[in-house]
């Protein structure tokens, strides 16, 4: 995607890009990705969580917050899912309050007086970063009162690949029309939490996003193809490099969350109405994911095919 006004596409879909951040750096880091083949049928991960003695207590569902028109993601097991769960829990409930979400946006991530954004990355990325800036049509004085978390995002877009309108966020969301939702975060949540990084931390994202824009160019789809398999293996090693490396950074944006969210969810659980659980499926993978905490709980805990 080309942004033509680093202010006006922020400003227009804030909440939007936020939630690409991550599937945005998790894309540059998934180098060792299977290739999977064009006619492979769709296999995202959802998972079945049953109570100690069997039980379906309700369901979980990893999922990307951008596909390109026409992907074909849904399986029996997800539609089953879908049309047996009472209740789903996402995110962020309003993805499609464009208005509400810009201004929280724009308010936590305008702060005047900031130094230019070439100040704000190492000095060996000075090169990459004018060279991602131009490539998205970018002015490095639009950055001048934009908070670096929030530069980071924008800096994201310019090699993002699929459409938000495509989410399987927003989708699931239409599925449950007339039914209950609730959101863990809900927008200034989840916004909040790049809003109170230190800033070291987030020049730490924004530097990795130049870092790896080459790298993501050379196959933006790759994150895709990862999610379409259900390649959990691939997924939970790809959020332990790259920034996700720094042990503050893994904590505030992903095993931290994943804590929170699964003390959440067990209330959720054992008690009407079943949940459908629609989270990124970066929070589902490995020891610290969601599948694991809720294991650890005693729950059991099954891919299902």
């Amino acid at each position: 995607m080309t942004v033509r006004d680093g202010t006006a596409q922020v400003q227009r879909s804030g909440v939007q890009v936020a939630l690409l951040l991550l599937a945005a750096l998790l894309l540059a880091l998934l180098g060792a990705c299977r290739e999977a083949p064009p006619d492979d049928p769709p296999d995202p991960l959802l998972y079945e969580i049953a109570s100690a003695d069997g039980t379906v207590e309700g369901w979980m569902l990893g999922t990307i917050h951008a596909l390109p028109e026409g992907t074909r993601w849904r399986t029996p097991a997800i539609t089953r899912a879908v049309s047996e769960a009472e209740l789903l829990v996402v995110e962020i409930a309003a993805l499609d309050d464009s208005a509400a979400l810009s201004r929280v946006y724009a308010e936590l991530s305008a702060t005047p007086g900031l130094p230019p954004l070439a100040a704000r990355v190492p000095p060996d990325l000075a090169e990459p970063l004018a060279t991602l800036m131009a490539r998205g049509d970018l002015d490095s004085d639009r950055f001048g009162a934009t908070e670096t978390w929030a530069a980071a995002i924008a800096l994201a877009q310019v090699d993002a690949t699929g459409d938000p309108a495509n989410g399987v966020d927003r989708a699931v969301l239409r599925d449950f029309a007339g039914r209950p939702v609730r959101e863990l975060e809900g927008a200034r949540g989840q916004l909040s939490l790049f809003d109170r990084l230190p800033e070291a931390q987030q020049r730490a994202m924004l530097a990795a996003v130049v870092r790896e824009s080459e790298r993501s160019r050379a196959d933006p789809e790759r994150l895709q193809r990862a999610w379409l398999a259900g390649d959990a293996a691939t997924i939970e090693q790809a959020t332990r490099e790259g920034f996700l490396a720094d042990p503050a950074l893994r904590e505030a944006l992903l095993t931290g969350r994943n804590r929170r969210w699964a003390e959440a969810l067990v209330p959720l659980l054992g008690q009407e109405p079943r949940p459908l659980i629609a989270v990124g499926t970066a929070h589902l993978v490995g020891p610290d994911g969601l599948a694991a905490l809720l294991e650890a709980k005693g729950y059991r805990v099954r891919r299902l095919p």
